[in-house]
């Protein structure tokens, strides 16, 4: 399957569900339209199988499940507002956020988050998480540094300034990325994990992993971060890594399946754990899961009943399209606790809306 051919239409797909609250429909018609199906909205890292999932879906059952890339902080408020279905996120609530807001949070699926670059005449590169840290610090300025040229012997590197690109929104693939920072670079151990950190003067910001991804191809000497089927998409070159094992990595799917092997899911409530750094020969050092939150009590128990069987259906018919786009399905032991889970969610009257 091809990705590229694939992800083209998660934008006509995104383009039309945007269309849905723009000025050309009536009041009415918008909610017959919202009527007509499920919707969700939040983080853009995995707006493309999403997409899938939802588009083959409708296909086998006619449901129709609308999904909008508004990034993860935006996906966040909608479900905390009740204004979707369904929020989704790269950064994982904490437990005493999820019962202060009274929601439910489970992972729907793992992938990895690539530097990408765009430097003429240099077709592989090779990055630590100090170097890495650096350049977002904007304390490396430019491509031939020592930092850099130390770790790419024989690479001719230009004498080129570094235009660093990250998000101009609040982003859990930012999250995911500031998280693997944090423990790997001095001076990201003091800003810390965030979904909106404050960067060094002189980046350039871009929204969406689909933003960013534009940005590094329009600009010579740019380096950014986006979700790994986003570098697939767009053919973009992606750095490959140290890892915590100081073992030089390329970004791939088994790279990405390694990092989680080993994982605890039922250290964290909301199973919302990092997968970031892990330990282990081949594995991918910026890899985690992405969240589906919500709501614990829910107003619409019918919707609800309807998001939980989409969910079930992506996580044992959907598997094979999460893995032609370079995701990682979950375990089937994590996703019998996801599913056990759903009991949580209930109608007013406190019965599962999911039988």
């Amino acid at each position: 399957m091809q990705v590229k051919h694939l992800l083209s239409g998660v934008a006509a797909v995104v383009l039309s569900m945007s269309l849905i609250g723009c000025g050309g429909q009536s009041d009415g018609e918008q909610k017959a339209a919202a009527a007509s199906g499920l919707n969700g909205s939040g983080a853009t890292f995995p707006a493309p199988v999403y997409t899938k999932w939802a588009s083959d879906y409708k296909g086998a059952t006619g449901m129709a499940v609308n999904y909008q890339g508004t990034g993860s902080s935006a996906g966040i408020d909608a479900i905390k507002k009740k204004t979707v279905d369904f929020g989704a996120t790269d950064a994982p609530l904490k437990g005493e956020e999820l019962d202060a807001s009274g929601l439910v949070q489970f992972p729907a699926v793992i992938g990895g988050v690539v530097p990408v670059y765009h430097i003429e005449g240099v077709g592989s590169l090779t990055l630590d998480g100090a170097t890495l840290g650096d350049i977002y610090l904007m304390k490396i300025k430019k491509w031939n540094d020592p930092a850099i040229a130390k770790l790419n012997p024989g690479v001719k590197l230009p004498d080129t300034e570094i235009k660093v690109v990250r998000r101009s929104d609040g982003s859990g693939t930012t999250f995911m990325f500031t998280d693997y920072l944090a423990q790997v670079n001095e001076g990201w151990k003091a800003l810390g994990a965030s979904k909106e950190p404050k960067w060094a003067d002189g980046t350039v910001g871009g929204k969406g992993n689909d933003g960013v991804a534009a940005s590094v191809k329009q600009l010579p000497g740019a380096i950014g971060y986006v979700e790994y089927a986003y570098a697939k998409k767009n053919g973009m070159p992606a750095a490959s890594l140290v890892n915590k094992n100081g073992k030089v990595v390329a970004p791939t799917a088994d790279a990405f399946a390694a990092a989680a092997a080993t994982a605890d899911w039922s250290a964290k409530p909301g199973m919302g754990i990092s997968l970031n750094n892990q330990a282990g020969e081949k594995t991918w050092p910026i890899t985690g899961a992405t969240f589906i939150l919500m709501q614990k009590k829910t107003d619409n128990a019918k919707n609800s009943a309807e998001v939980l069987k989409f969910f079930d259906w992506a996580l044992t018919k959907g598997q094979a399209q999460a893995s032609a786009l370079e995701y990682i399905p979950l375990p089937d032991s994590v996703v019998g606790k996801i599913k056990e889970s759903w009991k949580q969610i209930t109608d007013a009257s406190g019965k599962a809306v999911l039988q």
